[in-house]
């Protein structure tokens, strides 16, 4: 699915050039669960931003399915990022006067202009809300914003999903509930792109990428991954 050689990033600010990303090449499968692991200023937002569509890149080659998507123009990146990829951010970014039901519509009208009734309510019910699918989104708890989050990601039925420090802002607790859904929905067949600093995020991933100073440093199968059984409970 994703195929990045050799992809460098450095950001101009008048004659000041700051580099983040060097060299950096991966590959990531239809069908996997990978966590992009490093701590703050290593480069791993920026590499999920270019993965996602929302940053472009300096030097290097990115393929998409195949697709050399490296020097594409913004509208055409921003159809890619609105039909192909779901983000879910630890800040959750919801509407927060706004019904459940209508923050996981929204991509809808971005990508479409109109709203799929059945598809809000799948992906609502894909997380279990749909007895909080007319609250608002601020009566909610922080570990149910995220699932609507989540929700809002998958409505579109994108390709990937890209979660950037999903339980960041969560208690132990809550921060297991997420998981157990990316997991499931990883069980599901959707790719899944974890990115975090924290170890106790990244074990529930089947391959840890860690990078630092804009570099991999290591790329490996987790064979130590924390599962969840078919109720969601840790095994």
């Amino acid at each position: 699915m994703i195929e990045l050689r050799d992809v460098h990033k450095e950001f101009v600010n008048g004659e000041l050039v700051t580099k983040v990303l060097y060299g950096v090449s991966l590959d990531i499968k239809k069908g996997e669960f990978v966590a992009i692991m490093g701590p703050s200023g290593s480069g791993k937002s920026t590499l999920m931003h270019i993965l996602g569509f929302l940053d472009t890149l300096s030097k290097g080659q990115y393929l998409f399915d195949g697709k050399d998507v490296s020097q594409l123009e913004d509208d055409t990146l921003a159809d890619y990022r609105n039909k192909k990829v779901g983000f879910v951010f630890q800040s959750f970014n919801l509407l927060p006067k706004t019904s459940v039901w209508d923050n996981v519509r929204l991509p809808l009208l971005y990508a479409h202009g109109k709203t799929d009734i059945k598809d809000v309510d799948d992906a609502i019910r894909s997380v279990g809300l749909e007895h909080r699918k007319n609250y608002l989104s601020n009566q909610l708890s922080g570990g149910e914003k995220q699932r609507v989050a989540i929700a809002r990601a998958l409505v579109n039925k994108p390709d990937i999903i890209f979660a950037d420090e999903p339980t960041g802002n969560l208690d132990s607790k809550s921060g297991i509930q997420i998981m157990s859904i990316l997991d499931k929905l990883n069980d599901h067949g959707k790719t899944v792109v974890l990115v975090t600093h924290e170890s106790t995020t990244a074990k529930y991933a089947r391959r840890i990428i860690k990078i630092m100073d804009g570099k991999i440093v290591s790329d490996e199968i987790n064979k130590d991954q924390v599962r969840f059984d078919g109720d969601g409970q840790l095994k």
